[in-house]
């Protein structure tokens, strides 16, 4: 065995299409953490950053996340806040507004817009990897379908030449 130092693979389409899935996932669960905790969004960076990302604990092994994805829908969603709940809003029914609905859907929705509006993955794509956000948290319940009908709406909004 050599004692040169390994030089990094290339990754796959598939490992980074997994990180990418990873980091929407942490941008979730980061800012409903930042909304019910009242911790900066530099801080919650940070802590997933450090703590989220590839981590080992007892309870099992956590993905690689994409830092670069991560930090941008992190950000966005941040600085973006009031137009992607208006943008939710106009897609939710009129007695349903943003601040009523579960705060991890609320999360959901501001990173999804954050990629919508800032991002450069196609809005199907966007919608997709959300829905899939969704069925993580709420397996076996009717909130996939909704979030479906709801990024639809937004994504109208948000890129209507893509459709």
């Amino acid at each position: 065995m050599s004692d040169e130092p390994q030089i990094p693979q290339p990754l796959s389409g598939n490992q980074k299409r997994k990180m990418r899935s990873a980091s929407r996932l942490y941008a979730v669960q980061a800012l409903f953490q930042m909304e019910a905790s009242g911790q900066t969004v530099e801080k919650i960076q940070v802590e997933f950053e450090d703590h989220r990302f590839g981590a080992t604990y007892d309870e099992g092994e956590f993905a690689e996340g994409d830092v670069t994805l991560f930090r941008m829908i992190l950000g966005e969603a941040v600085s973006w806040q009031a137009r992607i709940d208006q943008m939710t809003d106009r897609a939710l029914v009129a007695k349903w507004p943003i601040a009523r609905i579960d705060p991890t859907l609320r999360a959901l929705f501001r990173a999804a817009g954050a990629e919508l509006l800032q991002g450069d993955a196609p809005p199907k794509v966007v919608i997709v990897e959300y829905v899939g956000v969704a069925q993580a948290f709420f397996p076996e319940t009717k909130e996939p379908a909704f979030v479906n009908a709801v990024l639809d709406h937004m994504a109208r909004e948000a890129k209507p030449e893509a459709f």
